[in-house]
């Protein structure tokens, strides 16, 4: 009678390890055992619009893609060609805080977005344009909060269709 049951179990066994090397390839475990980032939801669906991926997706913005931030300035007011008036790094509780992100290269439909991170990893705000470059530009964020900034470090981070371009780090006291 042992052996009435020996032959199923045996045969289960043998059916769920051929089962599980099924549609494997080298591909599927170097992609297994080499990540690019942190895992991130797998329903790209249900993503609310305006918010940026916690990877870089190099599918997202615009066809041409060859746009490169030169440089971030941080100030409280920007000029008519969009560049800060007065830089800091340092700023109050109450006032703006203005990104200004020069850009080269040439890019249809780049979507530009400045994201401020406060030092705990939370954002504080974050706002994107899309442009259409064929030089330089300057493309100018003003962040405002209804109630004071809370005292502490924040990043200004800057990305370019979904990958981040450069970060620049500054101070509200």
């Amino acid at each position: 009678m042992s052996n009435a049951l020996n032959l199923p179990l045996a045969t289960a066994l043998v059916a769920a390890v051929m089962l599980a090397g099924c549609n494997r390839d080298a591909d599927d475990t170097a992609t297994m055992t080499d990540p690019v980032g942190p895992p991130v939801a797998t329903d790209a669906t249900t993503e609310p619009v305006g918010t940026m991926p916690t990877r870089p997706d190099p599918m997202a913005g615009g066809a041409e893609t060859a746009v490169d931030v030169t440089a971030v300035t941080l100030g409280t007011q920007a000029g008519s060609d969009h560049r800060i008036t007065d830089p800091t790094t340092t700023f109050g509780t109450s006032g703006p805080i203005v990104v200004a992100v020069d850009t080269s290269g040439a890019a249809s439909d780049a979507e530009i977005t400045t994201r401020l991170v406060y030092q705990d990893g939370q954002t504080a705000g974050e706002e994107s344009e899309t442009i259409n470059t064929t030089g330089n530009e300057t493309t100018t964020f003003t962040f405002t909060n209804a109630n004071d900034w809370p005292s502490g470090s924040y990043t200004a981070e800057v990305w370019v269709n979904g990958v981040q371009a450069n970060s620049t780090k500054f101070d509200v006291r």
